[in-house]
C-alpha cells in the first residue's frame, strides 16, 4: 500500500508546537478561515493530519499536535456533586478532560486525548500551570491528578 502522505498533496500549512498555523510562512490570523480549516481536521491511522479544503484533501506539516489546550478550568458543581476539568482548545471548543488520557512527555510536556479520543492535544504553558495545581507526586515518585478524591496516574513517556 502506498504511503498516504505521498498520495495526498501538501497543504503548505505548518502547525507549530504552540498550535499556531502558518500558510507558506505567514501565520493564519483570520479566525474564520482558521476555524474552517481546523474543523475539517482528520487524523489517519498513520498519524497523518489532513484537512478538507474545497472537496480536496491535503496534509499538514505538524511540529507536535494541531490541537492545543489553551485553558484549564476546574468546574465545581453544587455540594455533593463531582468536579470536572474543562479544557478550552485552540479551535474554540470546550470539553471535559478524560483524566485517564493525561500523560507527560520526556520533555515534561503534558498531553491528553480530545475529540472523543480522536486527537492528541498539547497543553500550552498557561494550561500546563493551571492543571499542575491538581497534579502531585505520589509515593512511588510518579505523578497523579487529584480529582473527586481519586488519584489518576499521569504516566511519563
Amino acid at each position: 500500500m502506498a504511503d498516504q502522505k505521498t498520495s495526498l498533496p501538501p497543504c503548505m500549512i505548518f502547525v507549530s508546537k504552540e498550535g499556531k498555523w502558518y500558510h507558506e510562512g505567514a501565520e493564519i490570523i483570520h479566525r474564520a478561515i482558521f476555524l474552517w480549516m481546523i474543523q475539517s481536521l482528520e487524523k489517519t491511522e498513520e498519524d497523518l493530519f489532513i484537512v478538507h479544503l474545497n472537496n480536496q484533501k491535503c496534509y499538514l506539516e505538524v511540529e507536535d499536535t494541531p490541537l492545543v489546550v489553551q485553558q484549564v478550568d476546574l468546574i465545581r458543581e453544587g455540594p455533593g456533586e463531582q468536579s470536572h476539568i474543562r479544557l478550552t482548545l485552540n479551535d474554540e471548543s470546550r470539553e471535559i478532560l478524560d483524566p485517564e488520557t493525561l500523560r507527560i512527555s520526556s520533555e515534561n510536556v503534558i498531553y491528553c486525548t480530545v475529540k472523543n479520543g480522536r486527537f492528541p492535544a498539547r497543553f500550552l504553558r498557561p494550561a500546563y500551570y493551571q492543571i499542575a495545581e491538581n497534579i502531585t507526586e505520589d509515593e512511588t515518585g510518579g505523578f497523579v491528578l487529584l480529582l473527586n478524591n481519586k488519584k489518576y496516574p499521569v504516566p511519563s513517556k
